[in-house]
């Protein structure tokens, strides 16, 4: 695998939300790296993806409340297990629990394998809360998708945090999630 500096040279055959992702990277003047590779649907899968990109793997998850009125995408480090009653009770919602991919293709452009923090530029009308555990902010860099799960980008926490939700008209709500052991 190959460490390439921001987009591909040649977008052809990429989908147009990926296209997306960089071309707000881009106009917001930040420097990424990127990494391509086979469709990576789950955190195991990544293990290869994350030596190479060196930063925080985040395990990105869509919940909602038993009702479905509200949406929450948390983000936690890739090692990091969690207790949906845990965060629940944290944040003040009833009964989490994950929510159905129609809900991520509605509201974040995003199929299931690509859950990604950029997919919240396609939340204009700020439906999702974005949820980022405190271990999170640990690192310099993260790794995520760009909304597909064939490639993976190396972002400085500080350009997530100082520019690229402030662009995408979100912020951040910090969680404290204990360590669970399965």
């Amino acid at each position: 695998m190959i460490l390439e500096f921001g987009r591909p040279a040649d977008c052809s055959g990429r989908l147009d939300k990926e296209i997306r992702c960089y071309d707000l990277l881009d106009s917001l003047g930040i420097s990424y790296q990127r990494i391509d590779h086979a469709p990576a649907m789950t955190m195991e899968a990544c293990a290869e993806i994350d030596k190479t990109l060196d930063a925080v793997i985040c395990k990105n998850l869509l919940l909602c409340n038993r009702q479905c009125t509200q949406f929450y995408l948390l983000m936690l480090p890739g090692e990091k297990h969690f207790k949906t009653s845990v965060l629940s009770k944290e944040i003040g919602s009833s009964r989490l629990s994950f929510a159905s991919p129609e809900y991520m293709q509605r509201y974040l452009d995003i199929t299931p394998g690509s859950l990604s923090v950029l997919g919240l530029m396609n939340d204009k009308e700020n439906h999702v809360q974005l949820l980022m555990d405190e271990d999170v902010l640990k690192g310099e860099f993260f790794g995520c998708h760009p909304c597909v799960n064939t490639s993976s980008l190396r972002l400085r926490m500080d350009d997530l945090l100082g520019k690229i939700l402030p662009a995408m008209g979100h912020s951040p709500r910090m969680v404290s999630l204990p360590e669970e052991t399965l």
